[in-house]
């Protein structure tokens, strides 16, 4: 029997989408003004978007760009002092101008600057998880932008493509789309090479494919074909698949549902082989070492393997010293290990909690915080 062909992928699938909005889609480079016409019937997509039910989060380039024209700053290279200034003066336009756009059909809009520490400092990074988690689930859409303000040369990310595959990785998002100024992928770079030849899709990050990238374009934007292979590897191995098209048609994000043949777009999409829960708990099950563990009830046992998550009720006993985000091992009351996690509370906290009601939290440490000692997303059992 002949093979049934692999269905193209589209964005109507997706649950959580990161879309990536460059400099150079956004900022025209000779007023240097924001496009308001492509950022319009950008916004018309996200709502068309979260209309179906879908979670969108925009990161977006651009403040520095926008904030430069203001400050007397364009026609020469910037000192980092002086993209910190346009960047500062710059956001606050940028925000208002997602802000406009988007009430228009009315959507909230947050916005959240970041910085490399707060993806890779595990307390920093379940907290802006959870701002970003907070703002999906009451409707808004979180808008990131690196912190070029407080940023310096040595911490940047330097582009915003692996900036928006970290928040992917960050949050699950299952898809990642990178709007650019090519199509996608091709064989060789094809300002210079008439016989390249787009490459559809990539299921596996081989040489050869990190080989075929080329050198960041001219304009505003820092990040060539490079960077985006680099956020494509972030991506996948957080089992979120990446798309990178062009975007400086309008509605390029509505071009990602229909076949190119259709009038849709021009694409490369890049697709892991788990989802993105499964390659966040292989993550956490392969921590070989673990900062210490709790020892949990019966009732507890029982709940975990039904797919609960770990509730303070059920703990019986802390062991160890460990931070909130620490990797621990859940134990049974012989001493065997039943599964594994990342501890929504320092191991202070744990134990002054241990063996309590969700309802009594506050009380006992003073705030509220998660009702789960471990979420059931955090957890895999061993």
């Amino acid at each position: 029997m002949p093979e049934t062909p692999t269905p193209t992928p589209s964005l109507c699938s997706a649950k959580r989408l990161i879309v990536k909005i460059g400099s150079s889609l956004l900022v025209d480079s000779h007023s240097h003004k924001i496009r308001r016409n492509w950022l319009d019937a950008m916004a018309d997509d996200v709502a068309a978007c979260k209309k179906r039910g879908q979670e969108v989060v925009i990161v977006t380039s651009g403040a520095v760009a926008v904030g430069r024209e203001h400050l007397g700053l364009t026609g020469r290279v910037l000192r980092l002092e002086e993209k910190q200034a346009a960047a500062a003066t710059g956001q606050i336009r940028l925000a208002h101008a997602y802000q406009e756009t988007l009430a228009r059909h009315e959507i909230t809009v947050a916005q959240v600057l970041l910085t490399l520490d707060d993806t890779e400092a595990r307390r920093r990074h379940l907290n802006a998880r959870a701002t970003i988690e907070t703002l999906l689930r009451l409707g808004a859409v979180p808008v990131i932008n690196e912190n070029d303000t407080v940023g310096t040369s040595e911490i940047r990310f330097g582009d915003n493509d692996r900036l928006a595959a970290r928040v992917a990785q960050m949050i699950s998002a299952d898809t990642l789309v990178l709007l650019s100024d090519i199509d996608g992928l091709y064989t060789a770079d094809p300002r210079k090479d008439e016989g390249a030849t787009l490459i559809p899709e990539v299921r596996t990050l081989t040489a050869e494919i990190e080989a075929v990238a080329g050198e960041p374009g001219a304009g505003y934007g820092t990040g060539g074909m490079v960077t985006k292979i680099a956020a494509a590897r972030i991506a996948m191995a957080a089992g979120c698949r990446m798309v990178i098209a062009k975007g400086k048609r309008l509605h390029a994000l509505a071009a990602l549902d229909r076949p190119a043949a259709e009038g849709g777009a021009l694409c490369t999409w890049f697709l892991p082989s788990a989802e993105p829960l499964t390659a966040r708990k292989r993550w956490i099950a392969g921590h070989l070492n673990v900062c210490g563990a709790l020892v949990v009830d019966d009732g507890a046992l029982s709940a975990l393997g039904r797919g609960k998550s770990l509730l303070p009720a059920g703990v019986v006993a802390v062991d160890g010293m460990f931070s909130r985000g620490d990797p621990i091992a859940v134990r049974d009351r012989q001493g065997h290990e039943i599964a594994r996690g990342l501890s929504a509370y320092a191991s202070e906290d744990a134990q002054r909690i241990a063996g309590r009601r969700t309802t009594e939290i506050e009380a006992i440490l003073g705030y509220r915080g998660r009702d789960e000692m471990i979420h059931r997303d955090d957890l895999v059992l061993t």
